[in-house]
């Protein structure tokens, strides 16, 4: 069975956001300079009342589920960062 570019390429495209989702959230958790990245990342809106269902998914929900709830430490060491990548990556092309 033949293959089309598109279903070769799809795999590809989202491995490399996966990857750069985990690459710019390591550089933004490294930051010190207090600029507003990583409070836009850590921002949770609650305004009025919780609507009934699934809560919201946030962006940093499933970084954490490969480097735990602290994951801005992990990213301190840069050995164990590009270490989870790989983990992050598998994880998230399987999920999303």
């Amino acid at each position: 069975m033949r293959r089309s570019v598109e279903e070769l390429e799809l795999p590809m495209s989202t491995q490399l956001v996966a990857k750069l989702k985990w690459q710019w959230a390591g550089h933004i958790a490294r930051r010190t300079d207090g600029r507003w990245g990583l409070k836009v990342l850590e921002w949770r809106p609650r305004i009025g009342k919780r609507s009934v269902g699934r809560p919201p998914t946030r962006w940093t929900d499933d970084i954490r589920r490969v480097a735990w709830s602290r994951w801005r430490l992990a990213a301190q060491d840069r050995v164990l960062w590009n270490s989870l990548q790989k983990t992050y990556v598998q994880q998230w092309t399987s999920i999303g």
